[in-house]
């Protein structure tokens, strides 16, 4: 079998071609020694021995201590000299075995001739290797069949199942290994638990608070409205300024409760006119809107109330920290979104600050209470775009102030869709009368 997949069989590769260039080498390394052994014992001169001759009825007729001498492909020879004075030359021919009827088989003719010298050392050193690395198969086989159900396990904690947990049989470095994974597997776990119901408890809360706190507003405002004329009007005015701004930090502590809970169910999906979005929130604050001839409509696909917050909070800020009069929108398409330009004239972002503005409750240095805002605005604005799949960032303005980006996917709609959506959108634009130097609203249903 085949392991499953590259990385196995990369490492199956690696630790088999480890142990076969081992075997390999000590291969070598032995048929050296061995070959240097014999050729030391080739240099040496063969131990004298005492060579005894007889005749056909067995009696000796000569005897003598020879030194044998070494003929290549021949054996060794000995000269012997008998009582008479004859000398003899005798020859030990190489061990070899007979044939049938007691002739001398021819050396390449045996079976096992190819293991005789001077290359049956090296033969037999390679089926030896060779034997060594098919046996060497299953085990290291069994090994990568191991590292690799540790490795998908590995993968799959990372992907995010925090529950996968690793065979942790055997007694070897890889059981060693799964049991510490395991551990360490188990305490991350139950740490994520212990955070997702701690930040559950949180939200739960919160979103409690927010909820209730809103019958003692409604309270106070009664009181104030029963009032009546008999109190202080700045005071008046001054306590219902606190209560709507009250009333709108709860409002946006709510909505950033439920933009956090992922399943929360924030609304209907449905496509949404931006453009008359952005007209109505524009007007809204008296800011200048500008849309480029020929962009048609922009749909996005969104829950309307949200994205409509997101529009009226940077608008706001906007207004909030930019010169009177001094605030301006675009809209433009890049790339298959709709972006949303939203420029003031105020002093701008330092570049330090330009994500921290985007955080919860965070408001640049020097800000005080009476600038209004607690510091959700934004915060608000980015989750929300984040929510429909977008994004929103701060950029300096060229110019001079600070300039905040909205971008949203668009979809493609039908000319019958462009329709629906344009018949139930108002169009708020701001009429300057120049007599009486003020602003008057008016509603135009297209």
């Amino acid at each position: 079998m085949k392991p499953a997949n590259p990385i196995a069989r990369k490492l199956y590769l690696r630790i088999w071609l480890a142990v076969a260039g081992s075997v390999a080498l000590l291969s070598l390394l032995v048929g050296w020694a061995w070959h240097q052994a014999e050729e030391q014992r080739d240099r040496q001169p063969p131990t004298p021995r005492e060579v005894v001759v007889r005749n056909a009825a067995g009696d000796v007729i000569g005897s003598a201590e020879a030194q044998p001498r070494r003929v290549p492909g021949q054996g060794f020879e000995f000269v012997v000299t008998l009582e008479d004075g004859e000398v003899l030359t005798l020859q030990m021919p190489p061990r070899n075995r007979t044939a049938a009827g007691g002739r001398p088989r021819r050396g390449s003719d045996h079976p096992l001739a190819w293991l005789r010298p001077p290359y049956g050392f090296w033969w037999t050193l390679g089926l030896a290797g060779l034997g060594v690395m098919i046996g060497v198969f299953p085990v290291a086989r069994r090994l990568t069949q191991r590292l690799e159900g540790l490795q998908r396990g590995v993968q799959r904690w990372g992907e995010g199942d925090l529950s996968v947990r690793l065979p942790e049989g055997g007694h070897d470095e890889v059981a060693d290994l799964s049991r510490r994974f395991n551990a360490a597997a188990e305490r991350v776990q139950s740490l994520m638990a212990s955070q997702a119901a701690l930040l559950q408890s949180q939200k739960s809360l919160l979103a409690n608070a927010s909820h209730e706190l809103r019958s003692p507003l409604a309270r106070i405002r009664m009181a104030i409205e029963l009032v009546g004329a008999q109190g202080s009007p700045t005071a008046r005015a001054e306590i219902q300024r606190n209560i709507a701004e009250l009333d709108q930090l709860v409002d946006e502590i709510l909505l950033a409760s439920r933009l956090d809970a992922r399943e929360a169910d924030m609304g209907t999906v449905e496509p949404v006119d931006l453009i008359g979005l952005v007209a109505e929130e524009s007007a809204r604050v008296g800011a200048a809107l500008e849309v480029p001839d020929g962009s048609g409509d922009i749909i996005v696909p969104g829950v309307a109330k949200l994205l409509r917050r997101a529009v009226r909070n940077l608008l706001e800020n906007a207004a909030r920290h930019g010169s009177a009069g001094q605030v301006s929108a675009g809209l433009s398409l890049a790339d298959g979104h709709a972006e949303l330009h939203v420029d003031d004239r105020g002093p701008g972002v330092p570049e330090a600050q330009r994500e921290r503005i985007f955080e919860p409750f965070y408001r640049l240095p020097g800000a005080s209470e009476r600038d209004g805002g607690v510091g959700l605005g934004l915060a608000l604005v980015r989750s929300i775009a984040v929510r429909h799949g977008g994004s929103a960032h701060c950029d300096n303005r060229p110019g001079g102030g600070a300039r905040f980006t909205l971008r949203l996917p668009v979809v493609k709609s039908t000319p019958e869709q462009s329709q629906n959506v344009r018949k139930n959108t108002l169009f708020l634009f701001c009429v300057m009368d120049s007599r009486e130097q003020g602003s008057v609203a008016a509603l135009r249903a297209v």
